[in-house]
């Protein structure tokens, strides 16, 4: 079972645990994913928001190489969120900085529904929306070294411990991202799992070309561009932890 703070916005990690970007050498296995595409209805409103809306903030995977200026008109500092969940904290830092670009990637359609929901309440204009395997967007989608920050917020925890390979953060991984991350760019995560967060920095300092922001072997504090979800909230007020990783490409 996820912890509280898990299951509001993180739920779904679209990536390969290990990073892969392709099939196995043997095709008769199946390549672990950190993600389960979980059943579940939209809300009426999440319906009419993913109805409205998706044919207007939508980007496919089909549509070939991300094209900043094609898409929001402009050349602006971009980020980049993997696995978004009911998409809040996304629509929050999208409100509170308009002069930069989001892209959120989620397979979880109740999820995109959610966030075109706070798209539409909040009038923003400087976000776009996958519905699909990051591993994938990032490969097909994104040049090499153009994006400034990517985050990773609450990815699920998969906490027994013959489920941790399907943890998204291991070593092949940080270096897809490092890939995609312009040089001085940012790979923040977020977890509330303490064993989790152990594993995100030792997997983090072992990864060549990062270093680590807060120094290290070192936690970073929240940054004040994450909003505190309601569920990390209440974790406070009963004393759980919540621990943020800032990372930086070195080269």
């Amino acid at each position: 079972m996820m912890s509280d703070n898990t299951q509001d916005a993180e739920k779904k990690n679209s990536i390969d645990a290990a990073g892969n970007e392709g099939p196995v050498a043997d095709k008769k296995l199946r390549a672990i994913r950190s993600f389960v595409i979980r059943g579940g209805r939209m809300t009426l409103g999440q319906q009419r928001a993913y109805d409205e809306l998706w044919p207007v903030y939508s980007l496919h995977l089909e549509d070939g190489e991300f094209d900043q200026q094609s898409v929001f008109g402009r050349i602006a500092p971009l980020t980049v969120e993997i696995g978004f969940g009911m998409g809040k904290s996304l629509a929050e830092m999208a409100q509170a900085a308009p002069e930069q670009d989001f892209i959120g990637i989620e397979v979880h359609r109740p999820g995109v529904g959610a966030l075109l929901m706070e798209v539409q309440a909040m009038g923003l204009t400087n976000i776009r929306v996958y519905c699909h395997d990051a591993i994938e967007v990032l490969k097909q989608c994104f040049q090499p070294a153009s994006i400034d920050t990517v985050q990773l917020f609450f990815p699920d925890p998969w906490h027994k411990k013959r489920h941790n390979k399907r943890r998204i953060v291991q070593l092949p991984f940080a270096e897809t991202i490092r890939h995609h991350l312009k040089v001085g760019g940012v790979f923040h995560m977020a977890t509330d799992w303490e064993n989790y967060a152990e594993q995100m920095l030792e997997v983090m300092t072992a990864a060549p070309g990062y270093a680590n922001c807060a120094g290290a072997g070192q936690y970073s504090p929240r940054p004040e561009s994450r909003p505190m979800t309601k569920f990390e909230k209440r974790g406070e007020r009963l004393g759980h932890g919540v621990w943020d990783l800032v990372f930086r490409k070195l080269n």
